[in-house]
């Protein structure tokens, strides 16, 4: 073989070598953009927020406040039955009216009296039938009833109101309840007084584990606000004169409970 052959045959070899080489470095070079797109997707969960804390601790913390009720509401319903709905609306309306003008007369003001219901609906009586033995409908009337809810601001005269719906004659007179009236004020004194209590805990149980507070990565808040109820049993009904009934008041508890949790190092 002489010299020109060998040339030909090194231009050939060296030609493969050089596309062989090229090969390689695209592949690596696909491969090598192929894992870093896989690792900015899977970072894309992560952007715009942190990654959570892993040693925590969570504390719990209580917060009471004792206020005395300073209004009080009440329910109470009027009723119309006849054998025509218009008659039996104007019962009910008549009977309504004198509630209401008698709560006005005793300082309960009209935005504190609204209306809760209002319904007509037909009664039926039944009677013996000697072709079925449950009896028969027959129509008794229409009833008209009409709901009312009441709020107190003057709660000393509670029973007084109490004791002059049940001498009208009105129906269903219940649900006295007693509350704070600027209730929300006080929920979030008691919010503040968990929280102070909380992170008094997280103080604490830090200093005994050896560890220290970072910031917080968790808050909840769940509360429990109890209300005193009471319902008057000595009121007459249908005109009857009663004496006011005694309607303690009592005192309510609002509490706040919350729970922290802190990232710790």
């Amino acid at each position: 073989m002489d010299n020109k052959d060998n040339q030909k045959m090194c231009c050939v070899s060296g030609h493969g070598c050089v596309k062989k080489a090229v090969a390689t470095a695209l592949i690596l070079l696909a491969l090598f953009l192929l894992a870093k797109t896989v690792s900015e997707i899977k970072s894309y969960g992560y952007i715009g927020r942190e990654v959570p804390a892993q040693t925590t601790i969570t504390v719990n913390g209580k917060g009471e406040v004792v206020a005395i009720p300073d209004t009080a509401s009440v329910s109470f319903s009027v009723t119309g039955l006849k054998m025509n709905v218009s008659d039996a609306q104007k019962d009910a309306t008549k009977l309504g009216n004198s509630a209401v003008d008698f709560l006005k007369k005793s300082g309960i003001e009209e935005s504190d009296i609204k209306t809760t219901y209002y319904s007509i609906s037909p009664r039926y009586d039944y009677v013996k039938s000697d072709v079925n033995i449950y009896g028969r409908q027959v129509l008794s009337g229409y009833e008209v009833s009409q709901g009312f809810e009441v709020k107190i601001k003057e709660i000393a005269n509670a029973g007084k109101i109490l004791s002059g719906l049940g001498g009208l004659g009105v129906q269903n007179v219940s649900g006295l309840t007693f509350k704070v009236d600027k209730e929300d004020t006080l929920k979030l004194e008691a919010r503040t007084k968990a929280i102070t209590d909380a992170k008094v805990q997280a103080d604490k149980l830090a200093d005994e584990l050896g560890v220290r507070l970072v910031r917080i990565v968790n808050f909840s808040e769940g509360g429990n606000y109890p209300i005193y109820y009471s319902k008057s049993e000595a009121m007459g009904m249908g005109g009857d004169v009663v004496s006011a009934p005694s309607v303690p008041v009592g005192k309510n508890t609002i509490t706040s409970n919350v729970m922290i949790t802190y990232e710790i190092r």
